[in-house]
């Protein structure tokens, strides 16, 4: 393991490159965290949509779908965050990179739709041009109107990791999820 060292201001910090093994974990972490937060999402709007169906009659269950679809987001944004998808304007007041980042993931969700209408048709044995026809005429506004209020959910998302990544890399997940007293010791031993 290859240690670094980097001045930050009055002390120096000692920085270790992570190991496979240790970013394999950490990136399943992440994952698992995305696939959480979207599922509680997309349950929500399931239900939503659930109840409002059911005052017309309809009955509608699909929580499985999107359990299968928070999963797959998941792994989309923990692959479009490896591959360092929105890395612009870092530099800049949080807004800004949480803008673009919240806008390329929403790009990436609308090709990944696309697609995934696509497969679905190819996979029903319809030809091409019944699939894209299909998507321009009624499914384009579904399209739209699923990737708003993922967009919408994105950009709490994002934020929350702008200002962990301003903050410093695992102390905000400290500050939410471990005790007051042991996230205020840790922010004072890294202090000094």
């Amino acid at each position: 393991m290859r240690t670094f060292l980097r001045a930050e201001s009055h002390h120096v910090v000692s920085t270790e490159k992570p190991t496979l093994k240790a970013r394999l974990l950490a990136e399943t972490k992440t994952y698992l965290f995305i696939a959480a937060y979207l599922f509680l999402f997309l349950s929500a709007l399931t239900a939503y949509r659930q109840f409002v169906q059911l005052e017309y009659g309809v009955a509608y269950v699909e929580y499985g779908f999107s359990l299968i679809e928070a999963l797959v987001l998941g792994k989309l944004i923990v692959i479009g965050r490896v591959l360092n998808l929105g890395e612009r304007f870092l530099d800049r007041p949080l807004i800004i990179p949480t803008l673009y980042k919240t806008l390329c993931f929403g790009v990436l969700v609308v090709i990944f739709s696309v697609l995934e209408r696509i497969i679905g048709g190819l996979w029903h044995h319809k030809e091409m041009h019944e699939i894209l026809d299909s998507i321009v005429s009624r499914g384009k506004w579904e399209i739209l109107c699923r990737v708003t209020m993922l967009v919408m959910v994105f950009l709490p998302m994002f934020a929350t990791w702008e200002i962990g990544r301003f903050v410093g890399e695992g102390k905000l997940f400290k500050l939410f999820f471990h005790r007051r007293a042991d996230a205020e010791s840790s922010q004072r031993q890294s202090a000094t």
